[in-house]
């Protein structure tokens, strides 16, 4: 049995050629995973302690609060203490050599002037020693042609930005420090100035040759006080690893998710592939059942077929993972993510490709196999015992319409219910619904869209629809394969849009001025907006800033701008906003007595109500409508120390738009940590996330859907092997070999069709079950449908199916006639 199995492979190695193909996409994406995730694992081991290699103390805050420089000079006059120094981290801008700042999140950190505790990796010159010095990281100084010596402007939250002397540049790809963009290094007392912090996030601490570390620890202790928490050089470096690789980890588990669904589809394409193969293997296996083969070994024979396939392809697939890790490599690269370490191919990812395909391969045949040895062998030889056209049972069907309607319902109620559990539990039984209910469904679908296929194109519609819906549960089970991809992509696709929308929608309601200006992943430095304000081209300049008092939110607010996020004025008037009057929000009042004209108590200061309002912004840290809207100048006298991420502005009357950006350049030349952007560019930089985000969903998910069309064209090709003689009468009555390609390629179209539509009927269904209920939880988002990218996925899966009924086609019109009526 066993060279018989072999011989019937080789002899059938074109059969089983695309369900090859889809177990070596599957394996190869969860090699490819693998080999890339070990290669970062492996570069976080590398480079987690790369600043702490001299370190062998560590003192850290054990609240919230900074540690004070002073306690740096504690330390050092420690006995046994070699060297001590504050290292602080935050952000910074850098100004390029063009006088615009550069892009990309900057991260500003305090290096140690002690040698004993210098970790950096330089790439040329040195690192600072003194006050004025900075360094930078290579590649932003080969970028902006910044050479040793020349003047470099750094600026960060506590102001404008200020001349340094570049000394030296750095290596700090794969690090904690790299973050996507610049990296700027300056000495301690600089670093503190620029930033405005008050103390260090931590004191490094570098032991005398010889001294005890564990006597040196319970010294530095004392000094640090209760408040500080000291660790040792093991403790440092074990945090750091584990913060690397957990990162990794949380990396692994998101890619998994996608080899998950790309392993599943090949599930279903290779289940499909042995239900066909065995079934036009049915006389055949019943002639070996006559001659003495027992169920047992014609079972055996098969899954062992199964398992030579899977090995096969799984080789085959592991490496293909190679080159589909480098791919992704270069996808995260150009949508810069930082990415550490290289490829590492070990020997448990090529095992476990190896296992993984095999398996997946074995257990799909298993029931195919298991169906294949039920029919009787003197049955199995007459033309009645094959049943091509077998429906499914009604208790699946019965079964299948519940669980498929219980979805639905519950995607429908998920909003009202409140809950988010719920959509994705109807999102899973509605596809579940659809598997089961899919010999129905299915073919009810493709008869539908068959209806002016027919009406077109005459008998070759007629027979391509005959074809697609002759056995339910082939076709039903093809048509799943492509629902999980698409729904999948289409799923995000329609939240994507969705959200952008609300997105844009949010800044129109809550931005009414033509410029922006943010901070880069800080708030604005403390003179900025003054420094604009005080320009004559610009009208209205508006610092959004916010605080919370006794559980209650105090807002900054401008009299040309408070009407924006308005939705009503119950009474007063809301544009009389300004010193000494306010703004208190319908609930607020409520629950206070307050009328206009009552007095208002914020910080020790009263204020007069001018107006009683609603707003329908979505509410923050304090309870829905506890809300008061402050002037601007009375706001920055409560608050000066409070600040905000954006600032509006308008130009004064008579400016143009062109004259008034001119002059808010000429200000933010001086600050690099922010950015000036109008409406449109505000919107895009929001929005931005979501479009890299749903590139990268977009090209996982694209292979589970490639996986699924070899699917439709593993069944077209294993239909024509079945219907070779079928096919063969048609071409000797008169069917041209032109109408043949062309009833194979309906053929495949209405497969993909149906699995296209219900995919993005699925995808759809979720994305408005969620839309829903963010917009109940106090969002603004509604179901937003990007008709031309759904109009994009129908058109690949038309043409993938077009282009999969190709080789179908050749095959069926290869043989003569009267050598395809003589097959049996």
């Amino acid at each position: 049995m066993i060279r018989l199995t072999l011989r019937s492979l080789r002899a059938e190695a074109v059969r089983m050629l695309l369900s090859a193909l889809a177990v070596v996409l599957g394996v190869a994406f969860v090699a490819g995973t693998m080999i890339f995730v070990d290669g970062m694992r492996t570069g976080a081991y590398e480079r987690a302690g790369t600043f702490d290699r001299h370190t062998d103390l560590g003192v850290y805050s054990a609240g919230r609060e900074v540690l004070p420089p002073a306690l740096v000079d504690r330390v050092r006059a420690v006995d046994g203490v070699a060297a001590a120094a504050g290292e602080l981290t935050n952000t910074a801008g850098i100004v390029g050599a063009d006088g615009r700042p550069v892009l990309g999140f900057t991260m500003l950190v305090a290096i140690p002037t002690e040698d004993a505790l210098r970790s950096y990796d330089v790439v040329a010159g040195r690192l600072p020693d003194r006050a004025g010095e900075v360094v930078l990281d290579a590649p932003t100084a080969a970028e902006q042609g910044f050479s040793l010596g020349a003047a470099v402007r750094v600026g960060a939250t506590g102001g404008a930005a200020r001349p340094y002397t570049l000394v030296g540049t750095v290596d700090v790809a794969g690090t904690s420090r790299d973050v996507g963009g610049p990296f700027v290094g300056l000495v301690g007392p600089d670093a503190l100035a620029l930033t405005g912090e008050r103390g260090y996030g931590r004191v490094m601490v570098a032991a005398r040759p010889g001294a005890d570390v564990a006597a040196l620890t319970e010294k530095v202790r004392a000094v640090a006080g209760a408040e500080a928490t000291v660790k040792s050089r093991q403790q440092i470096l074990d945090e750091a690893v584990e913060d690397a690789v957990r990162n990794v980890d949380q990396f692994r588990m998101l890619l998994l998710i996608f080899v998950g669904v790309a392993i599943v589809v090949a599930g279903f394409v290779i289940a499909n592939t042995f239900a066909i193969v065995l079934a036009q293997r049915t006389r055949r296996t019943a002639l070996l059942r006559l001659i003495g083969a027992t169920r047992g070994q014609v079972f055996r024979s098969t899954v062992l077929e199964s398992a030579v396939l899977g090995l096969v392809a799984s080789a085959l697939g592991v490496l293909l993972g190679v080159a589909l890790a480098g791919g992704l490599r270069l996808l995260l690269s150009r949508l810069d993510v930082p990415i550490t370490g290289g490829l590492a191919v070990t020997g448990s990812t090529v095992l476990t490709g190896l296992l993984l395909g095999t398996g997946l391969t074995v257990c799909s045949a298993l029931l195919p196999a298991w169906r294949g040895t039920r029919i009787a062998p003197v049955a199995a030889l007459t033309d009645a015992a094959v049943q091509p056209s077998r429906g499914a049972g009604r208790g699946r069907l019965i079964v299948g319409a519940v669980v498929l309607a219980v979805g639905v319902a519950a995607l429908a109620g998920a909003a009202s219910a409140g809950q988010l559990l719920l959509v994705a539990l109807g999102g899973v039984l509605t596809f579940f619904g659809i598997v089961l209910f899919g010999p129905v469904l299915v073919p009810a679908l493709a008869r539908v869209f068959g209806w002016p296929l027919r009406r077109a194109l005459g008998t070759i519609g007629e027979l391509a629809v005959s074809n697609t819906v002759r056995n339910p549960r082939r076709v039903a089970a093809t048509a799943t394969a492509l629902v999980i991809g698409i729904g999948l992509v289409s799923a995000f696709m329609v939240g994507a849009r969705s959200t952008k929308d609300g997105i844009e929608r949010s800044v129109d309601a809550q931005i009414g001025t033509d410029f922006v200006v943010s901070g880069i992943g800080q708030d604005l430095p403390a003179a900025l907006v003054g420094e604009l304000a005080s320009r004559p081209e610009l009208g209205v300049v508006h610092e959004q800033r916010r605080t919370v008092v006794d559980d209650v939110e105090i807002r900054a607010a401008h009299p040309a701008l408070v009407g924006r996020t308005l939705s009503g004025v119950l009474a007063g008037d809301a544009g009389r906003v300004g010193p000494g009057e306010v703004l208190v929000h319908r609930e607020l009042a409520r629950a206070r007595g307050w009328q206009v004209g009552s007095p208002v108590t914020v910080k020790g200061l009263s204020f007069r109500v001018a107006a009683v309002v609603t707003d329908d912004t979505p509410g923050g840290e304090v309870t829905a409508g506890h809300v008061i809207d402050l002037s601007d100048q009375d706001f920055a006298a409560l608050f000066p120390a409070q600040r905000g991420y954006l600032a509006e502005i308008d130009p004064a009357a008579g400016v143009s738009p062109d004259r008034a950006r001119d002059a808010i350049a000429a200000v933010l030349g001086r600050y690099p940590t922010v950015n000036l952007m109008d409406q449109g560019a505000y919107k895009k930089m929001l929005t931005g996330t979501v479009d890299m985000l749903l590139a990268l969903v977009t090209a996982l998910l694209g292979l589970a859907v490639v996986i699924a069309l070899v699917g439709v064209a593993n069944t077209l090709s294993l239909s024509v092997v079945e219907r070779t003689r079928e096919n063969a009468v048609l071409r000797a009555v008169g069917l041209t070999r032109g109408r043949m390609r062309a009833v194979l390629a309906v053929e495949a179209v209405l497969m993909a069709l149906v699995g296209a539509v219900l995919g993005i009927g699925l995808g759809t269904g979720v994305s408005a079950s969620t839309m829903a209920l963010l917009d109940r939880l106090g969002g603004d988002f509604h179901v937003v449908l990007p008709l031309g990218q759904l109009g994009l996925i129908l058109g690949v899966a038309v043409l993938a199916a077009l282009l999969g009924s190709v080789l179908p086609a050749r095959r069926a019109l290869s043989r003569p006639v009267v050598e395809a009526l003589a097959d049996q």
